[in-house]
């Protein structure tokens, strides 16, 4: 017999540390769900999906998993909602990939992924009583696809009751969704914390989304417009910001500079002079010059073989996503849709507007947005990691 250390005895008053699940441990119905032992002082987080998982959705369990520690608990849930999908929409369409999802999600860190059926989510049908996004619901993608964002806060209302976390991470890549989310935690008091986790990007540029697999070859290379879009209207205004700034520290007047330059032949530096002048006596007027940049690709692309499809281009103000003016001070999104072939595709930037400065968006983490938040906080203008809800859309 080999020897054994002899254990202390275990104190019948203490409860016992619950087991925990392995990585990837599959659930299928709520009362499952319900029984899953939780560590004592362990934040649970939830990650929302609709399946099809790729990278951008391991960066938000990857980022959920970092926040809540190795004592808390990452659930992912995988749940194509009937509910989000128009008249006419890929709801047969939309890729099932279980197996997979479950592979990825316990790669990422999740603990435990939940795949209920439409009856363990919807018992009896379709609900009666929805929750309707308002306003702000009508918008953008709510006025492209009527009534979609009622669906999409019904199941993560019904989602958030049925998993109980403490923090859901959801993606920027789908602003318009993480701000009506961010609004229904705030106005229905939800006790738990919203959290905005940056869009992820593959190489060239195109926002990481499940809808992706169905793009051939030239239409990717068209899609690429949408990124490119949004870049364009970042560099143009960094490059405005430049000259303003320039303009800001000369020590006299910058026509008296151009016409000194020009003066000693130097055609180049008077060019630059006089681009110069031109910054600093024209007011500002960054939104207007994001929103033509970003137009100029979007029409190049639209005369591509196969072309783009501009469904919007839009800068909104992130609170209630409607459009600013010229003039607005502050952060805004450069939000653009369009459709290439037969697939929709969505993309955004964050850009900052301001006394200080018109530039993008300063780079930064996981934006966190507790119920009692408003809009959701700044994200980086470059590179992005995303994630959906159902919208990995």
């Amino acid at each position: 017999m080999t020897h054994q250390e002899p254990q202390p005895p275990v104190d019948p008053a203490l409860p016992a540390e619950p087991d925990r699940p392995g990585p990837g441990h599959l659930l299928h119905t709520a009362a499952e769900l319900r029984a899953l032992p939780r560590s004592s002082g362990g934040a649970r987080a939830v990650v929302m999906t609709m399946g099809a998982l790729h990278e951008g959705h391991a960066t938000l369990v990857r980022a959920a998993r970092r926040r809540v520690g190795p004592r808390g608990q990452v659930v992912v849930t995988v749940f194509v909602n009937p509910l989000q999908f128009g008249a006419g929409e890929d709801l047969d369409r939309y890729p099932r990939t279980l197996e997979a999802d479950v592979e990825l999600a316990a790669a990422a860190g999740a603990d435990v992924v939940f795949a209920p059926s439409a009856d363990e989510v919807y018992p009896g049908g379709e609900p009666q009583i929805r929750i309707a996004a308002g306003p702000m619901g009508g918008l953008l993608e709510g006025a492209s696809r009527p009534g979609h964002f009622d669906g999409v806060l019904t199941v993560v209302a019904k989602l958030l009751h049925l998993t109980a976390p403490d923090c859901a991470f959801y993606g920027q890549k789908d602003a318009q969704q993480l701000a009506v989310i961010t609004r229904m935690a705030a106005d229905l008091n939800f006790p738990v914390e919203i959290v905005g986790v940056p869009t992820a990007r593959d190489e060239d540029g195109l926002a990481l989304s499940s809808r992706n697999r169905y793009l051939s070859a030239p239409e990717r290379r068209t899609a690429l417009a949408l990124s490119g879009a949004l870049f364009a209207a970042r560099d143009r205004l960094a490059a405005e910001e430049a000259l303003r700034a320039r303009a800001a520290c000369a020590g006299h007047p910058a026509q008296d500079r151009a016409a000194a330059l020009a003066a000693l032949g130097e055609d180049r530096a008077a060019a630059d002079a006089h681009a110069v002048a031109y910054a600093a006596a024209v007011p500002p007027h960054g939104p207007s010059v994001a929103r033509a940049a970003a137009h100029a690709v979007l029409a190049d692309a639209a005369l591509l073989d196969p072309p783009l499809v501009l469904d919007y281009l839009a800068l909104v103000d992130p609170s209630d996503f409607t459009e600013v003016p010229d003039a607005y001070e502050g952060e805004a999104i450069l939000a653009v849709a369009a459709k290439v072939g037969t697939t929709r595709l969505l993309d955004n930037i964050r850009l900052l507007f301001g006394a200080q400065g018109t530039t993008p968006a300063a780079p930064g983490g996981a934006a966190s947005h507790t119920a009692g938040s408003g809009a959701p906080a700044a994200d980086p203008a470059t590179p992005h990691p995303h994630g959906p809800l159902g919208a990995t859309r």
